[in-house]
């Protein structure tokens, strides 16, 4: 559906600014009016990662007048991969002020502002209110029904992406046009189904493609040109080389922008969406043991068995000293259980300890009652124990 525009345009542009955005100016659709409009802008990025740095960058470029950052985080040397608005010498830096010289190295007419904190149920509606419109690039499931609620309630709009591996995601959600996010997804999946980038991976050029799609809609929303993804959820199979699109409905029992609504202010995110099952939570509790007492077992020659559940492609890249490799998915299915020693304690490990803690829960039910985790899996080992390999 056509929108009307969503800001006002701006008094004017300057000789350097319309010599500058002189290829906008020439669409017939964008014009001078489409470019004041985007000059008085105000867009909020939560994040500044994967999407966020696409997303920044070409936002930047397309002339925004004010670009708002939300980050907590510092680069990391994963980061670069996908992340292309830092670079090795922003190593260690803040996030936000990396991407902030980016911006500005980009287009030095663009007011930057700076959030650099966790964005949580305290702060989102303080910060969003500045804004016109969010473009949410975050990668976890609270954050993003986090956005969405304070979206509705603030009746923003926001332009919404999401990565993993090969595929992308992207789409509008506007309560007062159409649907939101919680239309399309109204619960969370369960707790470890649905891996991160962190446990999954991602095609770091996905991320300009998926970026890209999102500052284009946003365009769209400011300057009231074209029909925005308001209703429509973009498809994108990197592997296949295709797009698709499916129709999104306004849910008119949704929970939150339904007429019923019963999400009427915002909950507790990380509570409704869960970090790891309750059922993970309680097996780990008495039965989790740090990186360190696993080193001292094995000095020990204590009889245990390491079972490393992750994927063999991590496996791979990392490993402790003698785990053997059982990927999470054979112990849900149950046929790994028949292949555990029954006269050693098993110690289970992932990445971080999220996987072994779903694990362990399968484990207590079959009867391994001594069985233990690794808290922080084998980042934890190699920070603590073994520096000099690698970690992803």
């Amino acid at each position: 559906m056509s929108l009307p525009p969503l800001v006002e345009p701006a008094a004017e542009l300057t000789v350097d600014e319309v010599r500058r955005y002189s290829r906008h100016l020439i669409i017939p659709d964008v014009g001078m009016d489409g470019q004041k409009r985007l000059k008085n802008a105000k867009v909020l990025a939560v994040g500044a990662g994967g999407l966020g740095s696409p997303a920044l960058m070409y936002l930047a470029a397309a002339g925004v007048g004010t670009l708002g950052i939300v980050e907590f985080d510092e680069v990391d040397e994963s980061n670069l991969q996908r992340q292309i608005i830092h670079s090795q010498a922003d190593i260690g830096r803040s996030k936000a002020e990396s991407a902030r010289d980016s911006v500005l190295g980009i287009n030095p007419y663009v007011n930057v502002v700076l959030h650099e904190e966790r964005l949580e149920a305290e702060n989102v509606m303080d910060i969003f209110s500045q804004y016109d419109l969010i473009v949410d690039g975050t990668d976890n499931f609270a954050t993003r029904y986090l956005v969405n609620d304070a979206c509705v309630l603030l009746n923003k709009p926001y332009v919404w992406g999401s990565i993993y591996r090969f595929d992308g995601q992207a789409s509008v959600f506007w309560s007062e046009h159409g649907p939101c996010y919680r239309c399309l997804y109204p619960e969370p999946p369960p707790p470890g189904m649905v891996p991160s980038c962190a446990e999954g991976g991602v095609l770091g050029v996905l991320c300009a493609s998926i970026g890209s799609i999102q500052v284009t809609e946003a365009i769209k929303v400011l300057a009231g040109v074209g029909e925005p993804l308001v209703g429509r959820l973009m498809i994108y199979d990197a592997l296949e080389m295709q797009y698709r699109q499916v129709k999104v409905r306004k849910d008119p029992d949704c929970a939150v922008c339904g007429p019923n609504a019963t999400v009427t202010e915002l909950i507790d995110y990380e509570a409704f969406c869960g970090v790891v099952s309750e059922e993970a939570q309680e097996a780990a509790m008495g039965s989790t043991i740090t990186p360190k007492q696993l080193k001292e077992w094995i000095d020990a020659d204590e009889k245990i068995e390491i079972i490393d559940v992750r994927e063999p492609n991590e496996y791979e890249i990392v490993s402790i000293p003698g785990a053997k490799l059982i990927p999470k998915n054979e112990f849900l299915m149950g046929t790994a259980l028949e292949s555990l020693p029954q006269d050693k304690r098993i110690v289970l490990h992932c990445k971080t300890g999220v996987r072994s803690a779903e694990v362990l829960a399968v484990l207590k039910a079959a009867g391994f009652a001594d069985a233990v985790h690794v808290g922080g899996g084998v980042i934890g080992w190699v920070n603590q124990i073994e520096p000099e390999k690698p970690i992803y």
